[in-house]
């Protein structure tokens, strides 16, 4: 980690206009450097049960991070529309109790901010963002990733840009910046800048190489990603200009065909794309998986479906507000199939051929 990861930080801050960024070895590690960040910060002091929300859809490490540093995670539904909060469903659950809200933004497609902001004002509920599906995409003109107090991403080798195994934090806090870089690496105090919000280096000249200050990790990436990601990040344009070629394609498609697909909140940077069924009728979604196999297009669940479902969330502390109906839909009668940064029409409109001979 040296002139290639700081090279590669400030031109990830130039593009989306962030003021901090904290390039990581992966978006998951990421997510887990946000979660122990609002540990040591000395506003937002994150203490062991503490409650904070998250989306019933979304991959494994938007909640083990949260988890592991002590929080008590509260599962809320989805909107089968934008597979993002079901808004009346997370109005309801805030509470009290509630210091912090994770806000997803699936599959490239930003949340309703306006609105969620007005379910937090005047609370101190601190909003985070998981980007990591999203980079390029904006609400009111603002990329996401930057709305919140920190916002995570990832540049996984199938993502919008790939180093082929990063991720990294976004932030506008100064004092969330300098835990960042101190937790990255080791805890220790050698990436600080001298002027900093939480160590005081000593008049007099010492090595700092070897002074810890925070239980940290290592989560440093390479100079080989970074120096992939600067090339990476000349073309993003490009890859997000034909994603959304083939969104407004894919949209053309299937908008009136049996399946609902997400609506866009914003301006989406169209990670992939979903197919959840209308009528809740199982055979059909067998059908089409099955025809989907013998074309040889690549489908996965949306994300990982409605994740309570999952065997790991018997480790973590959690709770279900209500009930995860549309998460447990989507999961049941719903795929989603991958975007590209080309042009990938031809495909999509045969796809769309071949799945009219059975719908």
């Amino acid at each position: 980690m040296g002139l290639y990861v700081k090279l590669f930080e400030k031109k990830i801050n130039k593009l989306i206009k962030s003021k901090h960024c904290v390039m990581c070895n992966s978006g998951s590690s990421a997510n887990l450097l946000i979660a122990n960040v609002l540990k040591f910060h000395s506003k937002y002091k994150l203490k062991l049960g503490d409650e904070i929300i998250v989306p019933a859809v979304s991959w494994s490490t938007s909640y083990a991070p949260f988890y592991q540093a002590g929080c008590k995670l509260k599962f809320v539904d989805i909107d089968l529309q934008t597979l993002n909060y079901n808004l009346n469903s997370l109005e309801k659950a805030i509470n009290k109790k509630t210091k912090v809200i994770l806000v997803v933004n699936l599959l490239g497609n930003p949340n309703n901010f306006n609105k969620i902001f007005k379910l937090i004002k005047n609370t101190n509920i601190i909003l985070i963002e998981d980007n990591c599906e999203s980079l390029g995409s904006k609400y009111n003109n603002k990329f996401c990733g930057t709305i919140g107090l920190m916002g995570s991403f990832s540049t996984f080798y199938s993502h919008h840009i790939s180093t082929m195994e990063g991720g990294f934090v976004c932030t506008n806090n100064d004092e969330c910046y300098h835990i960042l870089l101190s937790l990255r690496a080791h805890g220790w105090t050698r990436n600080l800048p001298k002027k900093n919000k939480i160590y005081k280096f000593p008049n007099k000249t010492e090595n700092e190489s070897w002074n810890f200050i925070l239980p940290g990790y290592n989560l440093r990436p390479g100079e080989i990603h970074a120096s992939i990601g600067i090339q990476q990040i000349k073309k993003l344009n490009l890859f997000i200009k034909y994603r959304k070629i083939n969104a407004k394609h894919f949209i053309n498609l299937f908008s009136n065909s049996p399946f609902y697909i997400q609506k866009e909140i914003g301006e989406s940077s169209w990670f992939g794309f979903s197919l959840i069924l209308k009528e809740n009728n199982i055979k059909n979604i067998k059908e089409l998986k099955k025809l989907l196999v013998k074309l040889k297009v690549d489908f996965r669940p949306i994300v990982t479906g409605n994740f309570t479902n999952q065997l790991a969330v018997q480790y973590m502390d959690y709770t279900i507000f209500d009930n995860l109906k549309n998460a447990d839909y989507a999961e049941k009668f719903g795929i989603m199939i991958g975007n590209h940064h080309y042009d990938i029409r031809k495909k999509l409109t045969l796809l769309k051929k071949e799945i009219s001979k059975i719908f």
